[in-house]
């Protein structure tokens, strides 16, 4: 896998910038050191931390979260920028040849295999990426015993020194490389290579970008891997995290053990020069990228800021976060204007591949308004600039960020053990010392402590006094006057005269009462989950887990109405803009103020449509839970429908349309929902006349109702007690007039059905390449109720077809990166649901796919699955079970609905136990039920020019 980096944009989600790692230093004794040797900068005293006397740097957390659960990582310190012109891409392609073939794990593949019969599912517990100079594998393993953690550091020893790296193995893995290639390879990631070029001009980055080139993968040698691996792949360069339910001493034992005898073979690599930040006055570029989404930046760049870590310059990167915050700010409170000037907009800081410092501004403009965004976007760095921040707006962002920090203190004991692996082998990107939260809320309150606006003003100068600015205009279409029409605009945009900004008036929070608090009805245990059941007198229904997953997280979900289930199959669903109606802030309050009013508390509004209710939710923390319902029952009670709010979710929304036709995966996310369900259009992506036509009355319609008089659910999950949850709900929707009792179960008011099957391929066409092309079938089963111990059974055999389409178009025939299968069985529309299975290749490769599948399935059909495969693939599923279970996540959209339908507890009890029953005989027979031919539904997704060309010709 590429992995591309994201720098920490502030606004913007399609971000540009990528970062990468710094070596470590080194002791006198010529072996590298963590970074706090060197610095006053206290390293988390929950992790420890060593080096081997071969260079090898180690670290080790115990972390009980989950519990039995260990994550290992091995990094390496190489990428794309150490290969040589005729080895661009080999980085990559070493990385993926991990997987094919070691000493003591000879056959290709097998790797993988070994730790599926460990519990690991790959993808999701196995994986690997490669990026500009840093190469990390990563092991999520579900148990802590001596057997799996050996096993997983006797793999990762492989990696590390004993790949065989065969000519064979390298020509059969070469399809999958180009297979990747070509997913990574859409109009956005091309604008990204063209603005890598424009920022950082006469540099070595834009010149390595890690997918490689397609000549280097199709024709390169095994040699000239195994120079990579040789001279990169060495105990000094590398860094191995463990983070789990373990005894640090006892791995760092197991570590010396496994891979004390480690040693580099033949001389050690070098670092690239990676060239140095060109002096340069205003520049322009167009990026014109049919099916890219157009977009503008504004960069500064400078040098790299390549200083040890230390106090001084966290002190200085904190108060440049506040500085650009405050931006951030007001670039936001800008997109809800009646008429914005962009989509969105964020300012960043990051040290970019190393290579350069760059501060930007990214902006989402509005369709065809460019010149007006990138107008604003000016306008706004030029305010900040001139007249600084003032001191309400410092104070708001001081208490948002210090509110922030103390949440991720008080609930340090609980983090989850794969995201403090990633967190830690994080730090190597910029040999950063790894703190704890403690100390970073400290270090954090003390810098701000008695901190002027007149400080953070002076920063925000700092900021924006690199070389430049560099504007760069990305669009899917040619701009009319090109890159001359955008250095006009903007020159013109930097001739206007600015004023200071008004501070905003003061607004407090209206929505702290809602009546005389509520009166518990009835009250039951529910005691083999922890949960409570309670129905208020107004009818409202709470139900109530707590738990110790995570400190300090609560997670609330609100539902209501009957969702999907009674929504008329005939016309197309609003709720694809439902996130307009939190957009639209409350009654008394905009969404604006909300947040100014709210600052400091923990607290979320998020809308969904599900299969049967309409859903709020949010996430808060145990001082918060009162806010937080006051919050999601003001949306019940009184929601502002403001239309401006519509407005901006439909100008995305063109957006997007236009982005998915670009290539073959965004034709198949736009539309397979939709096939899937026969075209039902609670279930079809909108289309542009769908969009135009939307309009705040339409979903004011579609949910007002359920808001108005439906029953209503409360489930709360997470640190709290029973009794403080039902006293703040009672403080909230208890007090809110009465509402009906759930109705008996009964079918849903509109039904929904699979498509029927298909002889031949469905064909849709995309805009992208004339290589890239998508294969896809799916064999209608029944839904999830009506027999829950065969629903399982199905989702074993859709893992294991998943095994035999990794093993036939992945491993013996290389065509594919990552085919995929699964089963899908719905829990509220009777008789729906499906198993299904895909392959991305080229367009003359997917009928193959069609034959394979199909011989994947005769064989289910008439031979019982081994046992190996068998535990191969129920191990990872019970393993991830089991993972989710340990999270509030898993309880928040489990009991959701439990208290209606009581089914619902009964499977949550008996999940891992009916998959435990799972039987050679039962995927056979469900192979034979399911997977025939005459049922299957097929669709391929070609490129329209190949479509075109293969249609007859029209008579003469």
């Amino acid at each position: 896998m590429i992995e591309l980096k994201r720098a920490a944009l502030a606004a913007l989600a399609a971000a540009f910038g990528l970062t990468t790692g710094a070596l470590a230093q080194t002791s006198p004794a010529g072996l590298p050191e963590w970074p706090q040797a060197h610095s006053d900068l206290k390293a988390d005293p929950a992790i420890r931390f060593g080096v081997l006397p071969n260079g090898l740097r180690y670290a080790i957390m115990k972390n009980a979260t989950p519990p039995g659960q260990v994550s290992m990582r091995l990094r390496f310190n190489v990428g794309s920028l150490m290969e040589r012109d005729d080895q661009q891409g080999l980085a990559h392609f070493l990385e993926h040849m991990a997987f094919n073939g070691s000493t003591n794990v000879p056959t290709r593949g097998e790797m993988v295999k070994d730790l599926e019969r460990l519990g690991l599912a790959f993808g999701a517990d196995t994986n690997a990426g490669t990026g500009f100079d840093a190469t990390t594998y990563k092991f999520d393993l579900p148990k802590a015993d001596d057997q799996t953690l050996d096993t997983s550091l006797m793999l990762l020893r492989e990696i590390a020194g004993n790949l065989s790296l065969s000519q064979t193995a390298m020509d059969e893995e070469r399809g999958v490389i180009l297979s990747e290639e070509r997913l990574r390879d859409s109009p956005d990631y091309r604008v990204t290579k063209s603005r890598y070029g424009f920022l950082m001009q006469g540099q070595r980055p834009p010149e390595r970008f890690p997918i490689g080139l397609v000549p280097v993968i199709q024709n390169a040698k095994a040699n000239l891997l195994a120079d990579i691996y040789n001279r990169y792949y060495r105990p000094e360069r590398a860094t191995l995290v463990i983070v789990g339910d373990v005894d640090p001493a006892a791995i760092e034992a197991k570590i010396k053990t496994r891979f004390g005898d480690w040693r580099g073979q033949g001389p050690a690599g070098s670092d690239p020069d990676l060239g140095k930040v060109a002096a340069r006055a205003a520049d322009y570029r167009l990026a014109v990228e049919p099916g890219a989404t157009q977009t503008l930046e504004l960069a500064w760049v400078s040098p790299p800021d390549l200083t040890a870590d230390d106090v001084a310059k966290q002190k200085r990167h904190i108060v440049e976060r506040l500085a650009l915050a405050v931006l951030n700010r007001r670039l936001a409170t800008l997109t809800r204007e009646a008429t914005p000037p962009f989509i969105s907009a964020g300012a960043f800081r990051a040290n970019q591949i190393r290579a350069e410092e760059v501060t930007g501004v990214l902006v989402l403009p509005q369709p065809d308004h460019w010149k007006e965004g990138m107008a604003t976007a000016e306008t706004e760095v030029r305010r900040i600039v001139q007249f600084g921040v003032r001191p309400d707006e410092l104070a708001r962002e001081v208490t948002e960020t210090d509110e922030a920090l103390k949440l991720s203190a008080a609930g340090a004991a609980t983090r989850r053990t794969p995201a403090m692996a990633d967190e830690i082998v994080g730090t190597l990107d910029e040999n950063d010392v790894e703190t704890s939260p403690a100390d970073d809320l400290a270090l954090f309150e003390a810098t701000t402590k008695g901190l002027t606006a007149a400080e953070v003003s002076a920063t925000v100068k700092t900021l924006f006094a690199g070389q430049g600015p560099l504007v760069f205009v990305s669009s899917p279409t040619d701009v009319a006057g090109g890159v001359a029409a955008g250095r006009t605009a903007f020159e013109a945009a930097r001739g206007q005269t600015i004023t200071a900004p008004e501070a905003p008036r003061q607004v407090d929070w209206p929505y702290t009462s809602f009546g005389p608090s509520g009166k518990v009805a009835e009250r039951k245990e529910v005691t083999d989950l922890d949960t409570v059941f309670v129905r208020f007198e107004n009818g409202v229904r709470l139900t109530v887990k707590p738990t110790k997953f995570r400190q300090d997280q609560v997670l609330v979900k609100v539902r209501f109405g009957q969702g999907l289930r009674d929504l008329p199959p005939d016309r197309q669903a609003i709720t694809w803009a439902g996130g307009a109606f939190v957009e639209g802030g409350l009654k008394q309050i905009s969404a604006d103020d909300t947040e100014r009013t709210l600052a400091g508390v923990v607290y979320g509004a998020n809308f969904a449509a599900e299969a049967d209710a309409f859903a709020l939710s949010g996430v808060t923390r145990p001082s918060d839970l009162a806010t937080q319902l006051q919050v999601l029952a003001a949306y019940t009670s009184e929601p502002g429908w403001r239309p401006e709010a519509l407005t901006r979710v439909k100008t995305y929304g063109m957006t997007l349309a236009d982005r998915l036709e670009a290539t073959d995966s965004g034709v198949l996310s736009r539309d397979l929902s939709g096939l899937l369900h026969a075209g039902d259009r609670r279930w079809t992506f909108p289309s542009r006349t769908d969009i135009s036509a939307a309009s705040p009355d339409e979903l004011k319609t579609t949910i007002g109702p359920a808001l108005a008089s439906a029953p209503v659910e409360v489930v709360i999950v997470g640190d709290t007690t029973v009794e403080k949850a039902i006293d703040a709900v009672a403080d909230t929707f208890g007090a809110l007039p009465k509402r009906p009792e759930p109705a008996p179960l009964d079918l849903p008011a509109h039904g929904v059905s699979f498509p029927a099957p298909t002889a031949q391929p469905i064909v849709e066409t995309h805009n992208g390449r004339a290589d890239q092309g998508v294969a896809y079938v799916a064999w209608p089963t029944d839904d999830f109720f009506s027999d829950p111990q065969r629903a399982r059974v199905e989702t074993i055999l859709g893992r294991v077809l998943q095994l035999r389409l990794i093993d036939t178009l992945r491993l013996k025939e290389g065509v594919t990166y990552s085919p995929s299968a699964g089963s899908v069985t719905s829990e509220v529309f009777p008789h729906y649901g499906y198993i299904d299975a895909e392959m991305e290749a080229p367009p003359a490769k997917l009928d193959g796919f069609f034959a394979d599948v199909a011989q994947i399935a005769a064989d289910l059909r008439t031979t019982p699955v081994g046992d190996d495969e068998l535990q191969r693939a129920k191990k990872p599923a019970i393993e991830q079970l089991e993972k989710a279970m340990a999270t509030n996540e898993y309880w928040l959209e489990g009991l959701s609905g439990a208290q209606a339908d009581s089914r619902i507890l009964d499977a949550m009890r008996s999940a891992e136990a009916q998959l435990e029953r799972v039987t050679p005989a039962d995927v056979q027979k469900a192979a034979q039920t399911y997977l025939k031919d005459a049922t299957a539904w097929k669709l391929e997704i070609k490129p329209k020019t190949s479509v075109a060309a293969a249609a007859p010709a029209p008579p003469s």
